[in-house]
């Protein structure tokens, strides 16, 4: 009997284990399905997940055979990020030792802006030639933080739950900051997290001095500033989150729509 008390209790450990990692997993494959997202609350998240289901009590145990099998798959290798451009990225060429104004509108509020062609070429050429197309007019800024020392608000995406499209992807990481603070005003390009050729079409505005730690990537590409108007996204933070929002990390409460993109 002490012997079958043991072995119910290492098996038990066991599928606890088995199911924090695949938590984990599921975590991860969402926030890789929603690209561009910035890592930290997405890892932060998974962490917080793996725990609680460490901590879950199983009332049955799998058969040997299940759990080999579902071992088996939990431990299979993930790819490898593409450390390569798609087709349609512009030569950093196009921005290198340039510098583009011009103005952000969202919601009717006007921002000034300033991309450094000589610090992050490859990101400012990407954004000139995306807002030159008009990629951005009626795209959405779906995802806004409030924490304390994390205020960001995240925009690009064509769809409202903030997916993007898999097939537009460049690197490298340009200009990411060696203490992990983004000033308030900074304007930086999101990316898939651990991948330093996983940006998108995203980008976000710090509207509060922020850290944001980095992954094994790397940072975050600092492309440009606010010059004005910054108040336009504070305004929008202060309105606060939508309902069933995770705990300073979600949608605004009232949607956020890029008007128009203009760069010269």
């Amino acid at each position: 009997m002490a012997t079958r008390s043991r072995d119910d209790r290492e098996s038990k450990r066991r599928i606890r284990q088995m199911e924090a990692k695949r938590a984990l997993r599921q975590e991860q494959g969402k926030r890789r399905k929603r690209d561009n997202t910035i890592a930290i609350s997405a890892g932060a998240a998974a962490v917080v997940l793996a725990v609680v289901m460490q901590l879950t009590v199983f009332s049955s145990n799998p058969t040997e055979a299940e759990f080999a099998a579902a071992e088996a798959g939990l431990s299979s290798p993930s790819t490898s990020p593409s450390a390569s451009n798609s087709a349609d990225i512009p030569s950093p060429d196009t921005a290198a030792g340039k510098t583009f104004t011009g103005d952000l509108v969202l919601n009717g509020g006007t921002l000034g802006v300033e991309l450094n062609g000589t610090a992050a070429p490859q990101a400012a050429a990407v954004l000139k030639s995306l807002a030159d197309a008009g990629y951005y007019n009626g795209a959405n800024c779906h995802r806004l933080t409030t924490a304390e020392t994390f205020g960001l608000l995240q925009c690009g995406a064509k769809t409202a739950d903030g997916s993007d499209d898999a097939n537009y992807r460049w690197g490298p990481l340009e200009n990411t900051p060696t203490d992990n603070k983004y000033p308030a005003g900074t304007i930086a390009v999101a990316r898939t997290g651990n991948n330093a050729y996983g940006n998108g079409h995203q980008f976000f505005i710090v509207y509060k001095d922020t850290t944001i730690p980095a992954d094994t990537a790397g940072g975050y590409t600092v492309v440009g500033k606010v010059t004005s108007g910054l108040d336009v996204v504070t305004k929008i933070a202060a309105a606060g989150l939508k309902a069933g929002a995770n705990s300073g990390d979600g949608a605004p409460v009232a949607p956020v729509t890029i008007d128009s993109f203009s760069l010269k």
